[in-house]
């Protein structure tokens, strides 16, 4: 079975002890508040300048005096349950699970980034060499891919294969800019892995603003 990657929100009130998640690799990205796992602080550019943490080791979490809300990405094995975190103060949901059917094969990177978009601007058509969720952190986003055209706003999470051609137009009165995970082929450490799918459109500006915060070899998951 192909592997599986999952996003959850988490949200944690202050106090409520320390909080232990089992092995898998990982990004976790603070979304309001701050917290720390495994000792390293973590919190949302008002409290601490380290806004992500990542591993592929079992993690503890533990919650800043005003609590965090945290946007969880995580590889797990194909049949596997995902680890929604439960316990008093806990509010734990799963956003989006994507079987991974476009996993590129071989050695793989788990890459975590910032895409950000200046009013109005876009990404015109193209693909990744690895499949990914995104889920939007500010503005608005249109995303067109088979076919069809989906709006998200602040909070939605979508898919993306990274076979399948994609065109995205950010809000036309407000910057955009969205949380990503993919998965990679490992050769790609410090590459781009955006490609256009028409010649021509490689000739106009990329307005797209990135912030790498992970770019990590991962062990394979089990299928």
């Amino acid at each position: 079975m192909h592997p599986i990657l999952r996003l959850y929100e988490d949200t944690i009130s202050g106090g409520v002890g320390e909080l232990r998640l089992p092995a898998h690799p990982r990004m976790i990205f603070a979304v309001h508040g701050a917290a720390s796992v495994d000792g390293k602080a973590l919190g949302d550019g008002e409290t601490s300048q380290e806004q992500v943490w990542h591993g592929e080791g079992a993690a503890t979490i533990t919650p800043g005096k005003d609590g965090v809300t945290l946007w969880r990405f995580e590889l797990t094995p194909g049949g596997g349950s995902g680890d929604t975190i439960a316990g008093p103060g806990v509010r734990s949901q799963e956003k989006l699970a994507a079987v991974l059917e476009t996993i590129p094969p071989g050695e793989l990177l788990m890459r975590g980034d910032s895409v950000g978009f200046p009013p109005g601007g876009c990404a015109f058509l193209h693909k990744h060499a690895g499949p990914g969720l995104r889920c939007l952190i500010e503005g608005g986003i249109r995303i067109d891919t088979h076919g069809r055209s989906t709006c998200y706003g602040p909070g939605s999470a979508w898919y993306e294969t990274g076979v399948d051609p994609v065109f995205a137009q950010a809000a036309a009165d407000r910057p955009s800019r969205f949380i990503r995970v993919m998965i990679l082929p490992r050769d790609l450490i410090g590459k781009s892995s955006f490609r256009f799918v028409n010649e021509a459109d490689k000739a106009r500006p990329r307005v797209q603003q990135y912030k790498v915060f992970v770019d990590a070899p991962i062990a394979r998951p089990r299928e």
